[in-house]
């Protein structure tokens, strides 16, 4: 497995943290921005929720999702007793600690459970379950509060002190080049969860806001491009451009422009001039969120306002989409190549659909449920397959589209669509299902063909 593709998996496992406790999010971010001193609406006792909430509750959720990705329950349960250690012995939020102690402590309780098993004595089950979950989760509450809560919280000041660093030589903008490139190769999620996200939480504790939520999730780069292609593109990057658009700006869903950045790699330098211009205002006039934004959309960004933030934020998305825009435009003008009408954003049909080499064959009267995995198994994935059930309703089959993340796909589903650039890991995680993939999450004619496959009643 290459280093992109473990990165990749890394990322989408952090994202399956925290990505099912984003509600818990957003009501913190909302009470932050309402009810605190420098809110909407200060109150001193419903403010009060503030820190509890990102002290206890935010990583004790990160770390029982964590744990029971693991091991179900009993994993949730140990991993969320030895954050507790964590949490308790350091007076910084412990995101970090809830992303390393849940799946650890969920670990060791497995692995002490298969030990066990067919060894206890018919009777004392519950006895020894109980037990044996509640002496593991006090050893590693306490080896937590000791080692692993100092330690994070040592690692946490010193990047916190190198962040400010960089804000204070006014070099934030240029962490740009790291992060539009990464976003779209899909490493969005290692960077946002790992880094930024756990950052940015203690940045509000502090300051009431903060800017490392709006870096990653910031739709104004990526909206720039599909501007710049609505408008002096060609064929039908074109014609999908104004709706992957609209679906970025307004949905949140950042998977759409990545295509157009991939098809022509000299756009990789128009998003990080995007990119490079918003975090430039930003950082000039002080602006942040007071929560974080869920999907990064537009909409999200202006629920998290803080008091007084619209203009300076608001300022810097306009910045990143013009700085994208200008140069995507310059690039496509400049292009005179012709861009040939039936193509879907890709050349290589073959490549694209994941073709499988074998000549097996799936009859489309065994398949009942076909599953659309991305990433976290929210954003990308849920819009793919609302497109998808569509199309097999329209054809009257009898068949269920589900969405997933790539690493969580259920055990017997046969047939997965998923980007091209998540079949590896698809692949990996099942290798006996059909995979097919798309380019583009619109206007894609793997889409079409695969509806066309289930006319006929094979997929090969």
């Amino acid at each position: 497995m290459d280093i992109k593709v473990k990165i990749q998996k890394f990322g989408g496992f952090l994202a399956g943290m925290v990505i099912p406790n984003i509600g818990a999010f957003i009501a913190w971010g909302l009470i932050t921005a309402f009810f605190i001193p420098t809110g909407w609406f200060p109150n001193e006792q419903l403010g009060s929720m503030v820190q509890p909430m990102i002290r206890f509750l935010l990583p004790i959720l990160i770390a029982f999702t964590g744990g029971k990705m693991i091991h179900g329950q009993r994993g949730g349960v140990a991993g969320a007793v030895a954050t507790m250690g964590a949490i308790v012995g350091s007076d910084i939020p412990m995101f970090m600690a809830a992303m390393i102690l849940g799946p650890l402590g969920a670990f060791c309780i497995k692995k002490i459970d298969e030990f066990l098993e067919g060894k206890v004595k018919s009777g004392f089950e519950m006895l020894i379950s109980n037990f044996t979950i509640g002496i593991l989760g006090m050893v590693l509450a306490i080896f937590s509060f000791k080692i692993i809560g100092p330690i994070i919280n040592s690692a946490t000041n010193v990047a916190v002190a190198g962040i400010n660093a960089i804000i204070k030589a006014k070099l934030l903008p240029l962490l740009a080049v790291i992060i539009e490139p990464a976003k779209v190769i899909f490493l969005n999620n290692a960077i946002d969860q790992g880094i930024f996200v756990p950052l940015g939480v203690q940045d509000i504790a502090k300051h009431g806001q903060t800017i490392f939520f709006m870096l990653v999730s910031s739709p104004a780069p990526g909206a720039g491009i599909l501007l710049a292609y609505s408008m002096f593109g060609k064929g039908n990057s074109k014609k999908s451009a104004p709706s992957a658009l609209l679906i970025e700006f307004i949905g949140g869903i950042h998977e759409v422009y990545f295509p157009y950045v991939l098809m022509k790699p000299v756009m990789f330098l128009a998003v990080i001039f995007g990119g490079i211009a918003q975090a430039f205002i930003w950082n000039l006039v002080g602006a942040g969120l007071a929560g974080y934004p869920h999907p990064g959309s537009i909409v999200s960004f202006l629920v998290m306002l803080p008091k007084g933030g619209f203009i300076k934020v608001m300022l810097g998305i306009l910045a990143g989409i013009l700085g994208s825009f200008s140069l995507a435009s310059f690039f496509l003008k400049a292009d005179k190549s012709e861009e040939d009408e039936e193509m879907g954003l890709s050349d290589e049909i073959n490549d694209m659909l994941g073709l499988e080499k074998e000549d097996s064959v799936l009859l489309t009267e065994d398949i009942d449920t076909i599953v659309f995995a991305c990433d976290a198994g929210i954003g990308s994935s849920a819009m793919g397959a609302g497109i998808l059930r569509n199309k097999i309703k329209e054809i009257g089959l009898n068949i269920k589209v589900e969405n997933y993340a790539v690493d969580n796909v259920p055990e017997g589903i046969k047939l997965v669509v998923c980007h091209k650039n998540l079949y590896d890991r698809a692949r990996k995680n099942l290798p006996k299902a059909k995979i097919r993939t798309v380019e583009s999450f619109l206007n894609d004619p793997a889409y079409d063909i695969l509806i066309e496959d289930l006319k006929k009643g094979e997929v090969k």
